[in-house]
């Protein structure tokens, strides 16, 4: 469990999975996904995500306002596949209910899990991608710390005929992170 100023980035439970549905069905959440995801997908994730953080005590937090919301959406770390071209690596990443954007919350819970991976994963590097009209996510990667690499990269689960297979690449080192934010 992690915990910022106004946040609380916890393990899931099983009372998370129907918000994180309706999340995952709401077409601006999911404006930069390739499809929005049905209940059974979204609980199958989540399900996923929670067994990842009960396997290595790591992974995509649920976030919850401590006495106002239990669950406003997930940031953490992942280890996504092997397929990416700059595998092996650890992303950084999130996705909150559109109620709770535009207050800071994806950025303050963010640097919160990288300040975990660099000083308790003892990580060399942490990236983060979207696509490249994600002006909103991209705003969170820099606001924490994170620089464009400039290396732009087909997502490999992605049709590369879909509209938002071309994505950006942002990382920042334990350095940079070490330089700016201790």
């Amino acid at each position: 469990m992690l915990k910022t100023d106004r946040l609380l980035l916890r393990q899931w439970t099983e009372d998370d999975f129907l918000p994180f549905s309706e999340m995952c069905s709401d077409k601006e959440v999911m404006e930069y996904f390739p499809k929005l995801q049905t209940k059974d997908e979204s609980y199958k994730m989540g399900e996923k995500i929670l067994a990842l953080i009960n396997e290595r005590g790591w992974g995509f937090w649920a976030v919850e306002i401590p006495n106002q919301y239990k669950f406003i959406g997930f940031v953490g770390l992942h280890s996504p596949t092997d397929k990416m071209p700059f595998s092996p690596c650890i992303e950084i990443g999130w996705r909150l209910s559109k109620q709770h954007w535009g207050k800071g919350y994806a950025t303050e819970a963010a640097k919160e899990a990288l300040k975990f991976a660099f000083t308790q994963l003892n990580l060399n590097e942490v990236v983060s991608f979207t696509t490249l009209a994600n002006e909103r996510s991209k705003s969170v990667m820099q606001n924490i710390g994170m620089h464009d690499s400039h290396q732009n990269f087909m997502h490999p689960d992605i049709e590369a005929s879909h509209p938002q297979s071309e994505h950006v690449l942002f990382r920042i080192r334990r350095s940079e992170w070490q330089k700016n934010f201790l």
